[in-house]
C-alpha cells in the first residue's frame, strides 16, 4: 500500500444510511402521537385505550430487542436492518388502515416488532464500520436526526392531514422506509473488508472491523453482563431515561390541546406565525400547526443536545479526565437537569416557554444518550448487539409504563397533569444517581472468544 493513498469515505456513506433510518424511525414513531386525538375522536376511544395502544409498541419493541440484537451479532446487522425496516414500514402502513381498537392495537404491537432491533444494530454497525475515536460523535449524529426527525413530524403530519385525513400520513411515511430499505440491501455490506468502496487505507482505520465482524463470534457471555454492576445500572438509568422522555412522543399532543390549547390560540407570543401558517389552511388548521410547532420543540432541542454531547465527546474527555469520567458527568447532569426543567415547566404560564423549558429538559435528557451507546459498544464490544438489545428491552420498559401510568394519574388526580411531571422528574433523579456508579468503559467480552 502507498504511504500517501489518501482513505476512502464509505464509512461516511454508512453513517447517512444511519442517519436518513434514524429520522425515518422517529417521524414513523412520533406520528401516531400527533394523529392520536383525530383517531380517539373518529374511534371513540377513551384515555386508558389510547394509553394501550401507545404502550403496545413499547411491549413489542421492548421484548424483541434482545432477539433482534442478537441475530444481528449472530448474521450481520445487513439483513436484520433490512428486516426491520420492511417491517415496520408495513404495519406504519396497517396503522393507518385500522378500523376500531383492536386493529389498531394489533398494528402498534407489529409496528413495535418491526422497529426493535433498529438502533442496537446500528450500533453494530457502528462499531465495525466507525473508528473507535468516531464512535460516540457519530451516535450524536444519529441521535440527533432521530430527534430531529420527531421534530418536524407533527408539522408533516398536520400538514398532510390537512389535505386528506388522519390515516394518509402513515401510508406515505411506510412507503419512505421501503425505499431505504431498497438502496442499503444494494449498497451496505457487513464486512467493509469485501466492499468495493473501501481501499486499504480506510480499512486501516477501521480498528473495530475485524474483531466484530459477526462471524467472529462465539456465545453471548449473559452470565458475565447480567452478573455485573455496570449492567445492571446502565439498564436502570436508560428505564428512567426513556420513562421520562416517551411523554414527548405519546401524551404531549393531548397535554397541549386540554393544557396550553386556548392560550396558544390567544397568544400573541405566537402570533408571528400567523403569516407563516396561513398559507397551509383555515384558522382551525392554523391552531393545529402551532400546536404541532410547539410538541416539536423538546425533540428538536433533544437533537441538539446528542449533537452537541457527541460531537464535543473527546473534548471533555480530555478537559474532565478520561472518557468513563466524562461520561459519568454527563449522564449525571444530563438526567438531575432534565428533573429540573420538568418541574419548571409546571410553573410557567407562556405556552411557548413552557415548552422550551420543556426542551430544555429534552436537551439534558439527550446530554446522557451519546454515553449510554458509546458504553453499549465500549462494554459490550463484539457482543454490542446483544447488550445493545437488552439495554433497549429496559429502557422500552421504561416507555411501555409511562403511557400507561400518565391517564392513571390523571383520573386519580382528577387531571392535574403537574403530578406526572413530578413522577418523570422523580425517575431522572434516579437515573442520574446510577451514573455516578456505573463504569462505562471496560468492556466485558474479552474472555469469551
Amino acid at each position: 500500500m502507498p504511504t500517501n493513498e489518501k482513505p476512502t469515505r464509505a464509512r461516511q456513506v454508512v453513517l447517512l444510511f444511519a442517519i436518513t433510518l434514524a429520522i425515518i424511525t422517529y417521524v414513523d414513531r412520533v406520528c401516531i402521537s400527533q394523529a392520536m386525538p383525530s383517531i380517539q375522536k373518529e374511534l371513540g376511544l377513551s384515555n386508558q385505550q389510547v394509553g394501550m395502544l401507545f404502550s403496545a409498541f413499547t411491549l413489542a419493541y421492548g421484548l424483541f430487542e434482545i432477539p433482534c440484537g442478537w441475530l444481528g451479532d449472530k448474521f450481520g446487522p445487513r439483513v436484520m436492518l433490512v428486516r426491520v425496516v420492511l417491517l415496520w414500514s408495513f404495519f406504519t402502513a396497517c396503522t393507518g388502515a385500522a378500523r376500531g381498537f383492536m386493529s389498531l392495537l394489533l398494528a402498534r404491537f407489529g409496528f413495535g416488532i418491526g422497529e426493535a432491533g433498529c438502533f442496537p444494530n446500528i450500533s453494530k454497525v457502528f462499531t465495525i464500520w466507525m473508528p473507535s475515536r468516531e464512535r460516540v460523535r457519530a451516535q450524536g449524529i444519529l441521535w440527533l436526526a432521530a430527534r430531529w426527525g420527531g421534530a418536524f413530524s407533527p408539522l408533516l403530519v398536520v400538514w398532510i392531514a390537512a389535505h386528506s385525513n388522519w390515516r394518509m400520513p402513515f401510508f406515505v411515511f411506510g412507503g419512505f422506509g421501503i425505499a431505504w430499505a431498497i438502496l442499503f440491501l444494494s449498497w451496505f455490506r457487513d464486512d467493509p473488508r469485501k466492499h468495493p468502496r473501501v481501499n486499504s487505507a480506510e480499512l486501516a482505520m477501521l480498528d473495530g472491523a475485524e474483531r466484530n465482524i459477526a462471524s467472529k463470534h462465539g456465545r453471548v457471555p449473559w452470565a458475565r453482563f447480567c452478573s455485573s454492576p455496570t449492567v445492571w445500572l446502565l439498564w436502570l438509568q436508560y428505564f428512567c431515561m426513556n420513562y421520562g422522555w416517551y411523554f414527548y412522543i405519546t401524551w404531549l399532543p393531548k397535554y397541549l390541546q386540554e393544557v396550553r390549547g386556548v392560550s396558544v390560540k390567544e397568544s400573541s407570543v405566537l402570533a408571528w406565525l400567523d403569516p407563516i401558517l396561513a398559507h397551509f389552511g383555515n384558522e382551525d388548521v392554523v391552531t393545529k400547526l402551532k400546536l404541532a410547532f410547539l410538541a416539536g420543540i423538546p425533540l428538536f432541542f433533544g437533537g441538539l443536545g446528542s449533537l452537541f454531547c457527541g460531537s464535543l465527546a473527546n473534548w471533555f474527555a480530555k478537559v474532565l479526565g478520561g472518557t468513563a469520567r466524562s461520561r459519568k458527568i454527563l449522564g449525571f447532569t444530563g438526567l438531575a437537569s432534565a428533573a429540573t426543567m420538568l418541574v419548571l415547566s409546571t410553573k410557567i404560564q407562556s405556552p411557548l416557554l413552557a415548552m422550551v423549558s420543556l426542551g430544555a429538559a429534552s436537551f439534558c435528557n439527550d446530554l446522557a444518550m451519546p454515553g449510554s451507546w458509546g458504553a453499549v459498544m465500549d462494554v459490550g464490544g463484539k457482543y454490542s448487539g446483544s447488550l445493545g438489545g437488552a439495554t433497549n428491552m429496559f429502557g422500552q420498559a421504561g416507555g411501555f409504563l409511562a403511557p400507561i401510568l400518565i391517564p392513571i394519574i390523571l383520573s386519580l388526580t382528577h387531571t392535574n397533569w403537574a403530578i406526572t411531571f413530578f413522577a418523570s422528574a422523580a425517575a431522572y433523579v434516579i437515573g442520574a444517581i446510577c451514573w455516578i456508579f456505573l463504569d462505562p468503559v471496560t468492556p466485558l467480552d474479552e474472555k469469551t472468544s
